[in-house]
């Protein structure tokens, strides 16, 4: 009887790691390479600005709509890309803060935190979505993705 039920538990942990590995979103932080993917497997691009060591809306909006199933479903219809501008410049390579720095100025000029832009795989921007309340509110953020896949 221990036997089956320590059998049992294997399997349920296997499972487990292994739907929270399925649950993984990746995002590209080389500019670079997204629009390369992008041009590559036909998608457009979700470019994220985001301040992750100071903004509280986009902490508060990784948790609520990045860690999501709904997000994570609609992310494959993307090539996504990530676009920190932190204010602890060592959590950056500085080749990655410099470039990051460039695209603020090209993509985010007013500077504004969460930004969400579609763009498609030939640099055009076809949307974007600014802002979060932090009530946990995301169907907004969800249409937005929907309309822009």
């Amino acid at each position: 009887m221990k036997w089956i039920i320590y059998v049992f538990s294997i399997a349920i942990a296997l499972f487990q790691l292994n739907t929270g590995a399925n649950n993984t979103i990746e995002w590209e932080t080389n500019y670079e390479q997204a629009f390369k993917m992008a041009k590559k497997e036909n998608k457009n691009v979700l470019v994220y600005f985001t301040g992750s060591d100071w903004c509280g809306p986009c902490k508060m909006l990784k948790k609520d709509l990045f860690e999501t199933e709904a997000f994570n479903t609609l992310s494959k219809d993307y090539v996504l890309l990530y676009i920190d501008i932190p204010r602890n410049k060592d959590l950056l390579t500085p080749a990655e803060y410099k470039q990051n720095k460039e695209l603020l100025q090209k993509w985010n000029k007013r500077g504004v935190f969460p930004l969400l832009l579609a763009v498609s795989a030939k640099q055009k921007v076809l949307d974007e979505f600014s802002g979060y309340s932090m009530n946990g509110e995301v169907g907004y953020h969800l249409q937005f993705l929907e309309k822009n896949k």
